[in-house]
């Protein structure tokens, strides 16, 4: 179906405002009935509708706030978040944090389910120059241009993708509960070696059997002009994922600076773990990264000849070492585990040949259940570009061809 629906700027749709200032009191919030949505609640629902807020505020925290009513979509602004490209509305009357811009549809002009459809496809990069400090303007927002067919097609395309990614995330929780599942599994099977081989072991701290060290800090921390597109690999918390290294995202130092740094330099064989924001991520350095650095929120941990690399990855990963870094971890708004108490983390230790013998069982069904989780991930990818791609479809004005 070809159309030529026309182009209005968002602005002209609807109302383009930030957020409020976040009472400082704690006062405000004590026997709150009112919901006060921040960054982090929008990110729990990432896209479609909100009903409920972490916080609430009591009729003192919300004077001098703007309320703002029942389908406002409200996208991150400013922070970290910026980029994730959450795009939420509200499913209640509410007040909303500062760094959020809330959009107030004109129901008279445009579907607010539409728009927020609509909206998911606009990416917070294109409209921001700064890359390093996510941040966009509301001019900017009030810019975005949208193709707009009439209100009745609004609707029309609506109903159609509500029922599509109603199928399409009922789909989603089935891949990510056949991924759940075989991460228990392989979790169970860790717990059970290694309650048999409890019996037989000694118990040391990880310093006993481990050189430690960790990445590096704000004194060195590289500058912007000092990544570069290729070069030594500076491996970042999220570039830890499943256990491995991750080079989706990753950033590079020029060999120049490399050489200045004097901590996170790695090996292969080196076992990693994050000890501050998500405590107890793990990867096994291999040596495509052998040389390269660590950023300030992971730790390197060297075997000695008592422990095998291997070995160690998976007690890492084990219930008990995992509940010692849960039980430990400090921090409010950044969860941190130091290299001290890291130091301190009890493991077991047996003779080196076992290990061995355990590491092999553990590689085995560690390679069957990694199959299972590679195909899971698949499906999910493939589901995404499904939804990308008749969203896409969808607001071309092709629905119709599709159907």
């Amino acid at each position: 179906m070809s159309c030529d629906w026309e182009y209005i700027t968002l602005g002209e749709l609807s109302t383009i405002t930030a957020g409020g200032v976040t009472p400082k009191s704690k006062g405000a919030f004590a026997g709150g009935t009112h919901p006060f949505f921040r960054t982090s609640d929008i990110g729990q629902i990432r896209f479609g509708e909100i009903l409920e807020a972490r916080d609430t505020l009591n009729d003192d925290g919300v004077r001098g706030l703007r309320r703002f009513p029942k389908g406002t979509i409200v996208i991150p602004k400013s922070g970290a978040s910026t980029f994730l490209d959450y795009r939420v509305m509200l499913g209640v009357e509410g007040y909303v944090s500062s760094t959020l811009a809330a959009i107030i549809p004109d129901a008279s002009r445009v579907n607010r389910r539409w728009l927020l459809y609509y909206l998911s496809t606009v990416s917070a990069r294109d409209l921001t120059v700064e890359q390093m400090y996510p941040s966009l303007r509301l001019p900017d927002v009030a810019g975005i241009p949208v193709r707009m067919p009439p209100l009745p097609e609004q609707q029309r395309i609506v109903a159609i993708l509500d029922e599509a990614f109603r199928d399409i995330a009922i789909a989603r929780r089935d891949a990510e509960k056949n991924l759940g599942n075989a991460r228990s599994a392989m979790r169970s099977y860790i717990e059970s070696l290694l309650s048999q081989c409890n019996v037989a072991s000694e118990e040391a701290t990880i310093a006993d059997v481990c050189t430690i060290g960790d990445g590096n800090h704000s004194s060195n921390y590289p500058r912007k002009d000092e990544l570069v597109e290729a070069g030594v690999p500076f491996i970042r918390a999220t570039n830890l994922v499943d256990g491995r290294i991750w080079g989706e995202g990753m950033r590079f130092l020029s060999p120049e600076k490399h050489a200045q740094l004097k901590k996170g330099h790695l090996k292969a064989g080196d076992v990693l773990v994050t000890n501050r924001g998500e405590i107890g991520r793990t990867a096994i350095v291999d040596s495509a990264y052998d040389n390269s650095n660590l950023n300030s929120q992971i730790a390197w941990l060297r075997c000695s000849e008592r422990m095998d690399y291997r070995f160690l990855f998976y007690v890492l990963n084990s219930d008990e070492v995992q509940r010692q870094f849960a039980s430990s971890t400090s921090g409010t708004a950044l969860q941190q585990f130091t290299i001290r108490q890291l130091k301190s983390v009890r493991v077991p230790v047996l003779q080196i040949d076992v290990q061995r013998a355990i590491v092999a069982q553990l590689s085995r069904f560690s390679a069957e259940t990694q199959l299972l989780e590679d195909l899971c991930r698949r499906k999910l990818d493939a589901l995404d570009d499904l939804k990308c791609a008749f969203l896409h479809h969808a607001l071309d004005g092709q629905l119709r061809d599709a159907t």
